[in-house]
């Protein structure tokens, strides 16, 4: 079988979210399937990392960038030859027209629920193009049952059109770090003080990093020996976060500048020991499709904090500590416990360790190869 594979996402030097998942499936499916041909669609020259051509694994260089999916993306796949039997996009838009069956990702419908959350701009593209993919899609792919009950009520999707596929880590990255030398010098590097709790991410409404931090400033008076670390970008870092200016003044307007640590952009290489070297890891998000720093903070044996709305009790099941996002209280009292309960902490590590087992790429990757199969067998209609 010949697999298309839109490559734009995995091809950038930053990645979180989608762009993470599009580049480690694209490992994943190069490193086990030997089976299928793939053509990685590109704006450009793949990336170092990437994996390297070989016999059935090939990259295509197309243009026009600005305008991938109408026109970059069903140009190349209607000028193919032989033409592939399915065009697999690991994000939320499918090329507008196309010859052959297209299966899509969409991760979740945040912008649906809080369309004040983002610049209009990328509403408009999210809402209308989502609608289209949702539409026009030979099967979905999503990443959690949540997102997919989601979309079977927004959208009247027939359930079975849909398919969960669970994200994965780097087991090899993301484990207990056991050298303190490593986890002391990133701290050094990056000045965030021995003790500190931790959110990764980008910085953005939806993540609710207002109400962390005024939950965050309660504690300060009480527990002076603490400070709350926030990676993520901003504007001018690449794939950036928006609307975050409310985010980064907060800090000075509470009196705790001197106690939050605004990383920006931290690399792969340095992640694993912040994550280990922290106390706790946390996530106040509003809307999660998933959350992969969730998964990655459980695999360093960090005990994690997370919001008990959309897919996050799903991921973490009973391995972390679940609080209502919209409460300053409920998350203060989370910050509390976790700060001050080594025996709390100690338990929710055990029990993270043994739940991030249950996720991984090898994982994800074995049920997209399936689709494939079941889809590009059938004949185009």
């Amino acid at each position: 079988m010949r697999v298309a594979i839109d490559g734009y996402e995995a091809n950038v030097p930053q990645r979180l979210g989608s762009s993470q998942v599009a580049f480690e499936l694209l490992k994943t499916f190069e490193k086990k399937d030997f089976k299928n041909e793939y053509t990685i669609l590109l704006p450009s020259s793949p990336m170092d990392d990437l994996p390297k051509m070989r016999v059935g694994w090939k990259y295509r260089i197309l243009r026009p960038k600005k305008l991938w999916t109408q026109i970059a993306l069903p140009f190349a796949l209607y000028t193919a030859r032989p033409k592939p039997n399915l065009i697999f996009s690991p994000t939320h838009y499918i090329p507008r027209f196309s010859p052959v069956k297209r299966i899509v990702t969409i991760f979740d419908l945040s912008f649906l629920h809080f369309p004040e959350m983002f610049e209009k701009r990328d509403l408009w593209q999210l809402t209308n193009w989502t609608k289209y993919s949702l539409q026009n899609a030979d099967h979905i792919i999503t990443i959690s049952n949540f997102s997919k009950q989601d979309i079977v009520s927004r959208y009247g999707v027939d359930k079975n059109k849909i398919t969960v596929a669970y994200p994965g880590y780097d087991s090899e990255k993301f484990k207990v770090q056991n050298t303190k030398f490593e986890v002391g010098k990133v701290k050094k590097k990056y000045k965030t003080g021995d003790n500190y709790i931790i959110y990764i991410g980008t910085i953005q409404p939806r993540k609710n990093l207002v109400r962390l931090i005024e939950a965050f400033a309660r504690i300060t008076k009480d527990i002076t020996n603490l400070n709350l670390v926030i990676t993520g970008k901003t504007k001018g870092e690449g794939r950036e976060g928006w609307m975050y200016e409310d985010t980064l003044k907060v800090p000075k307007q509470l009196g705790i500048e001197d106690r939050i640590k605004f990383l920006g952009f931290v690399p792969q290489e340095d992640l694993p020991y912040l994550l280990t070297g922290a106390r706790a890891f946390i996530l106040p998000s509003l809307w999660e499709g998933f959350g992969i720093p969730v998964l990655e903070a459980m695999a360093s044996g960090v005990p994690v904090l997370v919001s008990d709305v959309s897919s996050l009790p799903e991921v973490v099941g009973n391995a972390g500590l679940t609080f209502d996002p919209y409460s300053v209280d409920q998350i203060e009292q989370a910050l509390r416990i976790v700060s001050t309960d080594q025996k709390l902490r100690q338990k929710y590590s055990k029990l993270g360790l043994e739940r991030a087992k249950q996720f991984s790429w090898d994982k994800m990757a074995k049920i997209l190869l399936g689709i494939f199969e079941e889809i590009g067998s059938t004949p185009q209609v």
